[in-house]
């Protein structure tokens, strides 16, 4: 995975993601005493980053009569149902029960099939596996491919042409975006990885120099609930990545709300976990450093943030 293979992702899937906003922000904004740079990819297509991938997976492959399939928290499968309604192909759907009834009623109303099955992500993993077998469909990995991988890049290519900053923060879960991220501009841009305590999958694994399973929980769960770091993600990851931070469910909640009241725009907690860091302190940039901070996702009911 490197940056010629998100060009080319990036070339391929134009016409079918949006080019998301960038929003500057001057230094008493949000609180801080500095300057922030915010990507707005929470208004991508589906209501997350995750579109570049699905779409890129689905018009780089040989689309089966049985359509497509994915496992996914929520935004993944969002992502993989719309492209798939929007190439004119089926698409199942697997999700854990901890997924939010916004992000369900999404998937259906993309017209996916949607099974719950399993507690977490990983169990609807197994679970997605064994209908793939039996069906012959797609099966359209939420972060360890690196077809997907380099669909998620194109955002960072894309917020790096957008806006001048040194430092991006992103969120991460199986790590398929900032992996994304490595790749695209990590060989001129420091990049750190941002999670919450509750799902702490890339922190854990550098702490112990390989991918390890951790327990799941708390705000941001469905969204960043991989057990597991993805194994490809997490070598490319390691080379690169100049931090890895935790941050608070009350930090992420804090963010949101920021975001809303700031901004005016829903982030799900996911979305907003990567400012959740500076907002909290957890990151302090340097004098005359300058931030970007990708907001990843929406998918949310509104009501949970305003």
């Amino acid at each position: 995975m490197d940056r010629a293979a998100v060009l080319a992702a990036w070339q391929r899937i134009g016409p079918y993601v949006r080019r998301t906003p960038v929003i500057e922000l001057s230094a008493g904004d949000l609180g801080l005493d500095h300057p922030v740079v915010v990507k707005l990819e929470a208004s991508q297509h589906a209501g997350s980053f995750k579109a570049r991938g699905a779409f890129h997976k689905l018009l780089s492959s040989r689309l089966p009569e049985a359509g497509v399939i994915a496992a996914s928290g929520g935004n993944h499968g969002v992502a993989v149902a719309h492209a798939a309604r929007t190439l004119g192909v089926r698409a199942e759907i697997f999700v854990p029960t901890i997924c939010g009834k916004a992000k369900v009623e999404r998937l259906a109303s993309c017209g996916a099939v949607v099974r719950q099955e399993g507690a977490v992500y990983g169990e609807a993993l197994v679970a997605c596996g064994r209908r793939a077998a039996e069906t012959g469909a797609l099966a359209v990995h939420a972060y360890e491919d690196p077809v997907v991988i380099a669909g998620a890049g194109t955002a960072s290519l894309e917020f790096a042409e957008q806006a001048a900053f040194d430092t991006l923060l992103v969120a991460v879960g199986g790590g398929g975006l900032i992996a994304g991220a490595c790749a695209a501009v990590g060989a001129e841009k420091k990049i750190v990885a941002v999670e919450t305590h509750g799902t702490p999958t890339l922190h854990s694994a550098l702490e112990a120099g390989k991918p390890v399973d951790v327990p799941i929980s708390g705000l941001a769960a469905d969204a960043l609930g991989a057990s597991r770091v993805g194994a490809p993600n997490f070598e490319l990851i390691r080379s690169i990545v100049a931090a890895s931070l935790l941050v608070s469910d009350d930090d992420v909640r804090a963010a949101q709300r920021a975001l809303w009241r700031e901004l005016r725009v829903v982030a799900e907690p996911a979305g907003a976990t990567a400012l959740a860091a500076l907002l909290s302190g957890a990151y302090r940039p340097e004098r005359g450093e300058r931030v970007g901070v990708m907001v990843c996702g929406a998918n949310t009911d509104p009501a949970s943030v305003i």
